[in-house]
C-alpha cells in the first residue's frame, strides 16, 4: 500500500520488500528496532513519576535488524544517521549523535546515540523526555519515539537531505520533521496502527505548513532551522 501526501510517500509494508525498490535518496535517517526487547510490559515496570502508556502488545524488537539489511538501508543514501548504532554493527565514525534525554534518577538510559557517517565531531542535544514530563508537551504515539525537535535536529545536521528516507517510520515524527522542513520523505512501515497514525500525523504537517506558506507568501525552504542546542 502508497499513500501519497504532498511531498511524502509512504509505504505500508516490510522494508526489505520495498526497499528494492526505491531509488537512491539524499540521506536515510532513522530509528531501527534495537533488539533490546523493550516490551511494553518491560516499560511498565520501569520508572517512577508516573503510569506508562499502555502501547499494546508488540515483538518487534526482539532482535535487530542484520547486517546485510543495515548495509541495504545505508546504500540507499550517501548520508546515513541510524539511532541504536551502538546496538549495529557499523565502521568507525567521528559523528556520533547524542541525544541526552535529561531523565534524573531512574533505571532508563540518560542517552541515546545516532550513528552517521558525516564529516563532523560529536554533537549533543539536550531535550527532556522522561515519562510524563516531556520538553515541549509532544503527544506520545510509540514506545520508541523520539521528539520532534530532536529529529529536526538530526535533519538539520545532515549534509545533505532534500530527499529524506526512514525504513522503520514508526508514528511518523521523522515525516513530519521533513515536512515542516520543506524536505521531501519517504517513509515505510509494516505496522498498520502506527501507519495510519504516521500518515494522519504527516498529513496534518502538510496541510499546517502549505497554510503558513500561503498566508507568508514564501516556501520552507526559505527558513533555516534554528539552533536547538
Amino acid at each position: 500500500m502508497k499513500v501519497e501526501i504532498g511531498d511524502a510517500t509512504l509505504y505500508l509494508g516490510d522494508c526489505m520488500d520495498i526497499l528494492p525498490k526505491l531509488g537512491k535518496v539524499d540521506a536515510v535517517i532513522t530509528d531501527p528496532p534495537y533488539g533490546i526487547n523493550e516490551n511494553h510490559k518491560k516499560a511498565a515496570s520501569r520508572g517512577k513519576l508516573a503510569a506508562p502508556r499502555d502501547y499494546g502488545e508488540f515483538d518487534w524488537d526482539k532482535a535487530p535488524p542484520d547486517a546485510l539489511l543495515i548495509q541495504a538501508i545505508r546504500d540507499k543514501a550517501k548520508w546515513s544517521a541510524l539511532f541504536g548504532g551502538n546496538y549495529f554493527v557499523l565502521p568507525p565514525t567521528s559523528c556520533w549523535l547524542v541525544w541526552d534525554k535529561l531523565n534524573g534518577d531512574n533505571d532508563f538510559a540518560d542517552c541515546e546515540l545516532a550513528w552517521t557517517n558525516w564529516p563532523k565531531a560529536v554533537r549533543r542535544i539536550q531535550w527532556r523526555w522522561n515519562g510524563m514530563i516531556r520538553q515541549g508537551n509532544e503527544d506520545r504515539f510509540h514506545p520508541t519515539q523520539k521528539p520532534l525537535a530532536v529529529m529536526k535536529w538530526v535533519i538539520d545536521l545532515c549534509p545533505k537531505a532534500d530527499t529524506i528516507l526512514d525504513p522503520f517510520m514508526g508514528s511518523g515524527t521523522t515525516g513530519v520533521a521533513a515536512v515542516q522542513m520543506g524536505r521531501k520523505f519517504i517513509g515505510i512501515e509494516r505496522d498498520p496502527r502506527y501507519f495510519e497514525i504516521a500518515c494522519e500525523r504527516i498529513r496534518k504537517a502538510a496541510s499546517q505548513q502549505s497554510l503558513f506558506d500561503q498566508a507568508n507568501g514564501t516556501s520552507a525552504s526559505d527558513f533555516e532551522q534554528q539552533p536547538l542546542i
